[in-house]
């Protein structure tokens, strides 16, 4: 059951003065009564508070507050915390820093890394620009074409957006403290209440000004999101060519009415003072500090990883991908993303595939690739192959993506 609760400006106890305002222990217990049902809380209790329902979700137009298996809890404390800024606006350049920085930040710190682009169109790692966005218009009006090294969908970004990026060890990654450093930021600074909805937005209004991603490794976890400030509107349906079974599968109407630039509301926000809060309330949250320190393309031939990265996600067949046309393709909108398979065979025997999807799980793609390629174009063969991604993915989130993805890939012979 999840319900909605909101704290006070007093707490119902005290657990000591050095305790942060995320952090929650087990005792006492907070029960609320609703009607026919009983749900009761483990919280910790502080003469601190929360400064709105911690942290509320919104779907639709029903506010839900975080179930108990979200509700946050005290994690390890990160060793060391570390902060970045780009000092560029260049998107390669600072695509390929947070994929440094994800791959190479020691496991045990804690990092945060602010960003902004030129205007560019960054897509997910299998997507297929040609049919994404409209290339031509961004040649015309100089917007760069960026493929990112993690799955997802095709975004726009301008001056006008503000991105963060947290990278934080395993055991201490917590999706809802970061949400809770951005939303605090924004209170604090700019008397800006805002909410949670679902798993990767944040509303004011109802409306969103924020939308967040997720990537997890072995050792180390990636969230990374955006902030609207004042970015232009206009672009996103001019540079964007969104797929229509996805638009009338999430009810979308139109962009402009959905989004919200929060310079429509504060008008003195910039990037600079945006950053500076979220900086500051970094430093609160882990009661740590550290330098800032900023970024610039000299680092290139400094980190021979970033320089690597950097001449990546600069490459024409990175970004672009080769263009085959195929003799079978068929595609599937899912719940969890849409899948384009293409395909050519020789004698019964897959010989070529590309996935093209927005899915979140890049691997998960990777995957049925290799596995599908040189099997043969039948039940038996397509069944053998995806049975070893779905072992393989075991325990990672997609397992049922990988299933759901057999049984209408099967019907498509």
């Amino acid at each position: 059951i999840t319900m909605m609760w909101r704290a006070g400006r007093t707490g119902v106890g005290r657990c000591g003065s050095s305790r942060k305002p995320y952090d929650r222990c087990f005792s006492p217990t907070l029960t609320r009564t609703l009607p026919s049902t009983t749900q009761t809380l483990s919280c910790h209790t502080s003469t601190r508070h929360w400064p709105l329902s911690p942290v509320a979700y919104v779907s639709g137009t029903d506010t839900r507050a975080i179930s108990t298996t979200t509700t946050p809890t005290a994690q390890e404390k990160p060793k060391a915390i570390k902060a970045y800024m780009a000092a560029t606006t260049d998107p390669l350049f600072n695509i390929a820093t947070e994929e440094w920085l994800f791959q190479n930040m020691d496991p045990s710190h804690q990092v945060l890394y602010l960003w902004r682009n030129s205007p560019t169109v960054v897509i997910g790692r299998h997507q297929n620009p040609y049919k994404e966005c409209h290339l031509h218009k961004m040649d015309n009006d100089g917007v760069v074409l960026s493929r990112r090294f993690s799955g997802g969908g095709a975004v726009y970004h301008d001056l006008g957006n503000t991105n963060f990026s947290f990278v934080s060890p395993i055991k201490s990654y917590d999706k809802i403290r970061n949400t809770f450093i951005i939303t605090e930021a924004l209170r604090k600074r700019f008397n800006i209440n805002a909410v949670l909805s679902g798993r990767n937005d944040i509303l004011v209004d109802g409306r969103k000004i924020s939308g967040s991603a997720y990537r997890i490794a072995r050792s180390k976890a990636l969230h990374h999101g955006t902030l609207l400030l004042d970015v232009d509107m206009t672009s996103m349906p001019k540079y964007l060519n969104p797929d229509k079974d996805k638009l009338k599968s999430k009810q979308v109407t139109s962009v402009q009415s959905r989004v919200l630039n929060m310079k429509e509301m504060i008008p003195e926000i910039t990037h600079d003072n945006v950053c500076d809060a979220v900086l500051n309330e970094f430093f609160e949250q882990y009661q740590m500090t550290c330098e800032l320190e900023m970024l610039e393309h000299d680092r290139l031939q400094a980190i021979p990883q970033l320089r690597a990265n950097f001449e990546t996600l600069n490459d024409w067949n990175w970004r672009y991908g080769e263009t085959t046309e195929f003799e079978y393709q068929v595609t599937h909108r899912f719940v969890w993303g849409n899948m384009d398979v293409n395909i050519n065979s020789d004698g019964g025997r897959i010989t070529q595939i590309q996935i093209f999807s927005d899915t979140l799980f890049p691997n998960m793609i990777d995957a049925l690739k290799e596995e599908l390629q040189g099997r043969t174009y039948d039940k038996a063969g397509i069944d053998a192959a995806i049975e070893k991604v779905r072992m393989q993915t075991y325990g990672s989130g997609c397992e049922d993506h990988v299933t759901e993805f057999r049984e209408w890939f099967i019907t498509t012979l």
